[in-house]
């Protein structure tokens, strides 16, 4: 248990150098900048086949092809890699910090913090980042204060008194033995839901991303949960499917946050006794949860006089044994009858044109659920985009813009969606 804390790191002499990559444009560095050996570090973690198994930046060595330069490209992640203590990445969004937290107030449900003022002075995702995990803490900090949340757990143990209940089978079986086996309940605090905050103030703490005041407030919050919490790993899922009564309630924020924390810690990297987490978020993901709060936010207000409502990650076995399946990102079903009418795939990229891969994922999407409606969803307006039929299927691209307001481009979406016609350019 006592390795959490151990993840204390040691005093920078000297502030990094930061080198900023933004989303799909190519970053050229002399073939200096990056010693040889962190520049196969960043490949080998964060490279097309490293560590996280996605690319999160494409690295192209010093070569002649590259005219004897480190030519780096960022992947559709943003956030910030520790790579050493002298060097790091700050992968910059092609859309601005607010919108990026709007993205993510819906996508991870974060409304309820209500701490959305003064955010426009962040000029980094370091600092959104840092801000979010000090709130984090301070909460993790009040409630320890207060007292965390405990209850009653199933025991088993050889005791020398009864406790709870005596196993007599076990007595039977077993006379010689001096002590008893005895099952009982524990009230404990040593439960899933304070694992879940202990985890996720692990990660922080280890993360590079975390400005002095944050890190010493993680820590704080860390040793009041220390002694009477386990570490246990804890994936980002666990906040799935959790029931909260009156005596838990404030804990389904603080789990919406810790699961923001959990799902942006990518693979660490280790420099000598020091162990580095990145901070990094997946745009294709977020704009995926994002749209898919987002219509669940407004299902009642626009969804529902249509008689739809919507699901997300839908999944619908293809043969009879299970194994295997699509996921399907949205669908929206017919309140009424329950059958799906629309199957919708987000898409964040920018092509020219939908690919014949995605059109094909999206037929057999729309074939598996028996549904005629079938939407690819992209962040921008496609140069070419696509409204046509495949049999009895129809098929088009509609944009939710995530480069300006996002209520008037979700209000913008749903009126196509509905209409089920593309949105017309604007000038």
């Amino acid at each position: 248990m006592g390795t959490g804390e151990g993840a204390t790191q040691p005093m920078n002499v000297t502030k990094p150098i930061v080198y900023e990559l933004t989303e799909y444009a190519a970053t050229i560095l002399p073939s200096d900048a990056i010693p040889i050996e962190l520049g196969t570090l960043l490949w080998q973690t964060y490279g097309e086949n490293g560590t996280l198994r996605k690319s999160v930046v494409k690295i192209d060595f010093p070569s002649p092809i590259t005219g004897g330069q480190w030519r780096l490209t960022s992947q559709g992640w943003v956030g910030y890699i520790p790579l050493s203590d002298v060097l790091g990445f700050r992968l910059q969004p092609k859309v601005g910090l607010a919108n990026i937290f709007g993205m993510l107030e819906y996508a991870y449900n974060l409304k309820s913090f209500h701490f959305l003022d003064g955010l426009s002075h962040f000029d980094t995702l370091e600092e959104l980042y840092s801000f979010l995990a000090d709130i984090l803490s301070r909460r993790i900090l009040d409630r320890a204060r207060k007292g965390l949340y405990r209850t009653y757990v199933p025991r088993s143990d050889q005791m020398t008194v009864v406790r709870g209940r005596m196993d007599t089978r076990h007595l039977v079986q077993k006379p010689w033995e001096v002590n008893i086996k005895c099952h009982y309940k524990d009230h404990t605090s040593d439960i899933e839901d304070n694992q879940i905050l202990l985890w996720t103030l692990h990660q922080m703490i280890a993360c590079g991303g975390c400005n002095p005041q944050a890190l010493t407030n993680a820590r704080r919050a860390y040793r009041a949960l220390q002694g009477t919490v386990s570490l246990e790993h804890v994936a980002p899922q666990a906040w799935m499917k959790r029931i909260y009564n009156r005596l838990n309630d404030d804990y389904q924020a603080l789990h919406a946050l810790c699961r923001f924390f959990l799902e942006q810690s990518g693979p660490n990297q280790t420099e000598g006794n020091r162990k580095m987490l990145p901070f990094l978020v997946n745009m294709a993901r977020l704009y995926e949860l994002f749209v898919a709060e987002w219509l669940k936010a407004h299902r009642v207000s626009h969804l529902w006089i249509h008689n739809l409502d919507v699901k997300s990650q839908h999944q619908v076995e293809i043969n009879q044994e299970g194994s295997l399946s699509f996921n399907i990102d949205l669908v929206l079903f017919d309140r009424t009858t329950g059958q799906p009418r629309y199957v919708l795939d987000t898409k964040y990229k920018i092509p020219t044109a939908p690919s014949t891969e995605d059109v094909a994922q999206i037929i057999a999407y729309a074939t598996a659920t028996g549904c005629s409606e079938a939407v690819l969803i992209y962040p921008e307006i496609l140069q070419m985009p696509l409204d046509a039929r495949v049999q009895n299927i129809h098929i088009c691209t509609l944009t939710f813009a995530v480069d300006g307001d996002l209520s008037q481009a979700g209000e913008q979406f749903l009126e196509s969606l509905l209409a089920c016609q593309p949105i017309a350019r604007t000038a």
